[in-house]
């Protein structure tokens, strides 16, 4: 029987064949294996899915996240418009930036950095956040564009 030294010897000098999957190569340039269960220690993070440029590689840089720009333009337009003393209309239109959000996320293959997770909770949490805007927009003091009665009520059991 030989020895655990031997045994070394052995299979460094003898072809290594992996009959498992293998990974792309380490920093040594050794083929690593790969298995089906979570590692104990993450040590990156996967780019989320639809992650990628909006546009090619060799656009320039506004070019290739034009969705996060879009969006963060009229989350821009939005704040002015509130700052400016048009609060009712500003921030139904952050709303709405929030809103297409969601949309591009839903429909276009790659979005660039408008990718923060998955697709879906990416465009929930949009969706969530634009209508909670939106609605809250609509209800704001003095005279409000939407009045929803049991709400009146609510308060009145609980406040007044």
């Amino acid at each position: 029987m030989p020895e655990a030294g031997e045994r070394a010897e052995a299979v460094s000098e003898a072809e290594v064949t992996v009959r498992d999957a293998i990974s792309a190569p380490d920093a040594q340039g050794e083929p690593r294996r790969t298995t089906r269960r979570f590692p104990l220690f993450t040590r990156d993070t996967a780019r989320p899915e639809g992650g990628g440029r909006a546009a090619p590689g060799d656009a320039p840089a506004p070019a290739r996240q034009w969705p996060i720009l879009t969006v963060l333009s009229t989350v821009a337009l939005g704040l002015l418009l509130t700052a400016l003393d048009v609060f009712r209309v500003g921030t139904i239109l952050i709303g709405v930036a929030l809103l297409a959000g969601a949309v591009m996320r839903w429909t276009l293959p790659s979005v660039g950095m408008l990718a923060v997770r998955s697709r879906f909770t990416d465009m929930v949490t949009y969706s969530v956040l634009g209508v909670a805007i939106v609605v809250l927009a609509l209800m704001a003091q003095p005279q409000p564009w939407l009045e929803i009665p049991f709400l009146d009520d609510t308060l009145h059991f609980t406040v007044r």
